[in-house]
C-alpha cells in the first residue's frame, strides 16, 4: 500500500505546474501543519486553488485564478495545494471544504474559516477561463 506522502508524479514534471500559481504570489501549502497554519487561522477572504496535473487545471483552472486575481477586489490570501504531488496538504484542505466533495481542480474562496464561494470540477472543464474567471470576480466583488 502507497503511503499518502508519496507524490503520485515526479516532481520535475510538476514543477512548471506549481510556478505557474506561485510566480502570481499564490503561497504553496505543502503539508497539512501549512494549511492548518493559514486555514485554520485566517478570517480575511481566501482563495484556495486545489491544482492537479489534468488538462482542465492547464487549459482553465489556472489561467482563470490568474485573471481573477487582477480583478479590483480580490481575496487576502492566496493559496495552493496539489493534488496528487501533496495529497496530505491536498487532504487536509479539503478537510475544510464542508459540504463539497474532492475534486481536482477546485477553487474554494474561505472567509471568516468557511467556504462561502466553490467552483468544482463539473463547473471548470469544458469552460472558458474567462469565464471562470468572472465566476471567481463575481465572488470577489461579495465576499472581499
Amino acid at each position: 500500500m502507497r503511503s499518502l506522502n508519496v507524490p503520485m508524479y515526479d516532481p520535475e514534471m510538476v514543477r512548471p505546474m506549481r510556478e505557474e500559481l506561485t510566480r502570481l504570489g499564490f503561497a504553496e501549502l505543502r503539508t497539512p501543519d501549512d494549511v492548518d497554519g493559514v486555514l485554520g487561522q485566517e478570517q480575511a477572504p481566501t482563495l484556495v486553488v486545489v491544482n492537479s496535473v489534468c488538462g482542465c487545471a492547464a487549459r482553465n483552472a489556472r489561467p482563470a485564478a490568474a485573471l481573477a486575481i487582477q480583478h479590483a477586489r480580490r481575496p487576502t490570501r492566496l493559496v495552493t495545494v496539489f493534488a496528487g504531488q501533496d495529497p496530505d496538504a491536498t487532504a487536509k484542505a479539503r478537510g475544510y471544504f464542508t459540504g463539497y466533495p474532492p475534486s481536482s481542480p477546485q477553487i474554494a474562496l474561505l472567509k471568516d474559516g468557511q467556504v462561502v464561494f466553490m467552483l468544482e470540477r463539473k463547473n471548470i472543464e469544458g469552460r472558458h477561463a474567462r469565464d471562470i474567471a468572472a465566476d471567481l470576480t463575481a465572488a470577489f466583488d461579495k465576499f472581499c
